[in-house]
């Protein structure tokens, strides 16, 4: 049984080709404020990463959420690798706002928590943000009906996995293209799989905004994962954003930021167009880059103390 949510937003997705076919809640209600970029070494590869969320032009409260979550623990950044998520949420005034952040708080934990392989990880971690808010929307009658769409990347071992509900979205951006790699659970998006609609009749549709599935909607919740692991390669980064970013800034626009900034630089950059652009929703990216390690040298402990001092 399928659960509707009118989303108060733009136009349906664009066209894209499907490439498969600390814990710090970075939300801020006004101004652009990247989290820092973290460099988790590993011997083949680093990763870069940054969120962004903001409020947008049009609206008063930001009920998105976005989260780039590590452990400063070795070891378990070897088992478990890093986490993005971006969250969506719906149900209006701050009912969406918790859901979201809901949605991040316990994915995170129960994905780290998890004993599993990774994609059961991520999978069993969003069946967990579906049960927590729906039991929080059980006791207070003022959250009834919150939900949020959610995607969720893990970057782990050379490898990444993806789990989505809804219209949250995962890009690839690679060798100077960009992918999409998510499917939306939309009913728009439905009939044009089905053949029902053009893409163009679609972004025109009175249901563009209509999403199936949302984290809170129900008992059970379908979640998207993609078939296989993705491997990565060097030079790969991840784009993890809301429909407030791609309702108003084209695919191609997202992998030519990406691909010519740094995480923090490039999650700036997307942000700044999309509120030039109206930002009529809330927007959220976040971007992940695999880079190759850093070989400079590191200051030693008795430098960086000369180093503090001198400052």
């Amino acid at each position: 049984m399928f659960s509707l949510w009118k989303k108060r937003r733009g136009a349906e997705p664009t066209t894209a080709q499907s490439a498969l076919a600390q814990s710090a809640d970075t939300q801020s209600a006004a101004g652009q404020r990247p989290t820092a970029n973290f460099g988790l070494g590993w011997d083949a590869y680093e990763i870069a990463a940054s969120v962004l969320t903001d409020v947008g032009c049009a609206r008063e409260t930001n009920e998105d959420c976005g989260r780039f979550v590590s452990s400063a623990d070795p070891q378990v950044t070897s088992r478990k690798g890093v986490l993005m998520i971006v969250a969506d949420g719906v149900g209006g005034n701050s009912a969406g706002e918790i859901a979201s952040s809901t949605a991040a708080d316990v994915i995170g934990r129960v994905y780290y928590d998890h004993e599993g392989d990774t994609q059961l990880a991520l999978v069993d971690a969003l069946r967990a943000a579906n049960g927590a808010i729906r039991e929080a929307a059980s006791v207070d009658p003022a959250l009834a009906g919150m939900g949020t769409t959610c995607s969720a990347l893990a970057v782990k071992g050379g490898f990444a996995f993806s789990a989505n509900v809804g219209d949250s979205r995962v890009y690839l951006v690679r060798e100077g293209q960009i992918y999409l790699m998510t499917e939306d659970d939309s009913v728009v998006g439905a009939m044009v799989k089905n053949g029902l609609l053009t893409r163009a009749q679609a972004r025109k549709h009175p249901d563009k905004n209509v999403i199936i599935s949302a984290l809170g909607g129900g008992p059970e919740v379908s979640i998207r994962t993609w078939d296989a692991p993705l491997p990565l390669r060097l030079g790969d980064s991840f784009v993890v954003c809301s429909d407030g970013l791609y309702d108003l800034v084209k695919e191609e626009e997202i992998g030519e930021a990406v691909a010519a900034n740094a995480p923090g630089a490039a999650c700036a950059r997307l942000v700044a167009l999309a509120r030039e652009r109206g930002g009529h929703d809330n927007i959220t990216v976040g971007v992940l880059g695999v880079r190759p390690p850093d070989t400079s040298p590191r200051p030693q402990a008795s430098e960086t103390r000369e180093l503090r001092w001198a400052q």
